[in-house]
């Protein structure tokens, strides 16, 4: 994952030295990360439409179910006092991940949870927009 992610940051222009820094940081969470959980998807278990867009429809709504059991997964970590994080490295390259780990092929790979104890510093949070920016009210 870092190799590949190392090649999209350099097809950004992103300076040699914040690839570095960028992918050293990934590393650091994953490999000082107790327990990792890999989140896919079979998409041969959805149902099958003869239509494309309501095919469309039922892969969004399968990726937005894992997204709802990622984020239960969350939840259910920082209640039991754990650190976690959500690392989306595994969606820009599944075919790696899967090769990596020797998973079925049919797998495909969308997030990483990270999951621990934290030590240390706590982690730079990034700030929050006030609810009023992100709630539209209508009468």
């Amino acid at each position: 994952m870092g190799e590949e992610w190392r090649s999209n940051l350099e097809m950004d222009g992103q300076d040699a030295e914040v690839v570095e820094k960028r992918l050293e940081g990934s590393r650091r969470r994953l490999f000082d990360a107790p327990v990792l959980v890999l989140l896919c998807l079979y998409l041969e278990e959805l149902d099958a439409y003869p239509d494309a867009d309501r095919q469309r429809g039922e892969t969004t709504m399968a990726v937005q179910s894992l997204g709802a059991a990622a984020q239960n997964v969350l939840l259910a970590a920082y209640d039991l006092g754990l650190d976690a994080g959500w690392m989306c490295a595994p969606l820009f390259c599944p075919e790696k991940v899967v090769e990596a780990l020797d998973l079925d092929p049919r797998l495909i790979p969308h997030a990483l949870l990270t999951l621990g104890y934290a030590w240390g510093d706590p982690p730079k949070r990034r700030g929050r927009k006030p609810i009023e920016e992100l709630v539209v009210y209508r009468d």
